[in-house]
């Protein structure tokens, strides 16, 4: 069996927005309140973490099970990385958090906090063991894991499959043998950002489509903006085996 928590589903800006009065922005459906996208994968006993942004803290004082065992990094962005310095909560006894990302993202990370790399570390930094992921399965904590390479506009990013789980944020456009990985997946998580087409993001009708094209046994969405509409009424208007995801939403999966 697996299990994923949602620990957000919110976009960089997250919902409510700062200084935005909307009806989803001023909404009181705590579905409709959303930290940045984040997720905890519960598989075979390990735990893995799928992007670690500035809401991190929160996410895990609330979460059902603060425990973690490696990172999964998707891409770059702050919404997704910004929160890696809070890691040294597991960092304790000179352990080293294992990170899984693309070259270009652990060399950001590495440029952004160069005092987690230095030969003399100042006490109490998190430190790291980095481990570089190209386009084939690899092993974390005795878990295959499946890269699903997708374009965020111009920008080559990761999706990841877990067993019975595929998860793909950020995502606006899916090439033709990443989808032939997906085909027939139990559970796929995907990003619909909007109801209005944007440049780098999947809008809801473009999630649908590549749902559809995918025939995944149940699809949930995520990285959602104030733009996706109320959960309650969006909720209404998708198709059966649809839902949109929501913070502190647990699922699980046979596997």
């Amino acid at each position: 069996m697996l299990e994923i928590e949602f620990l957000g589903t919110g976009t960089s800006t997250g919902v409510p927005q700062i200084n935005c009065h909307c009806e989803v922005c001023s909404s009181t459906d705590p579905r409709d309140n959303r930290l940045r996208t984040s997720a905890i994968v519960r598989y075979k006993g390990k735990k893995l973490l799928i992007d670690c942004g500035p809401d991190f803290r929160t996410q895990m004082l609330r979460a059902s099970n603060s425990d973690i065992d490696t990172l999964l990094v998707t891409h770059i962005h702050y919404d997704h990385v910004g929160g890696i310095d809070d890691l040294r909560a597991y960092c304790k006894g000179g352990h080293r958090f294992p990170v899984y990302a693309r070259r270009d993202v652990l060399d950001d990370i590495r440029r952004r906090m160069p005092y987690c790399f230095q030969e003399h570390l100042y006490p109490g930094v998190p430190t790291f063991n980095l481990h570089e992921v190209g386009e084939e399965p690899f092993v974390a904590e005795g878990i295959s894991v499946q890269p699903i390479p997708v374009w965020h506009y111009k920008m080559r990013i990761n999706g990841y499959r877990i067993g019975p789980l595929a998860y793909i944020t950020d995502c606006k456009t899916i090439e033709p043998e990443q989808v032939e990985k997906l085909r027939g997946v139990p559970l796929l998580v995907i990003n619909a950002l909007r109801i209005e087409p944007h440049m780098s993001h999947m809008s809801l009708s473009e999630a649908l489509a590549v749902i559809d094209r995918i025939k995944p046994g149940r699809a949930l969405l995520t990285h959602m903006s104030h733009g996706i509409g109320l959960h309650a009424q969006v909720s209404r208007m998708l198709p059966a085996g649809v839902q949109l995801a929501h913070d502190r939403l647990i699922v699980q999966v046979p596997d």
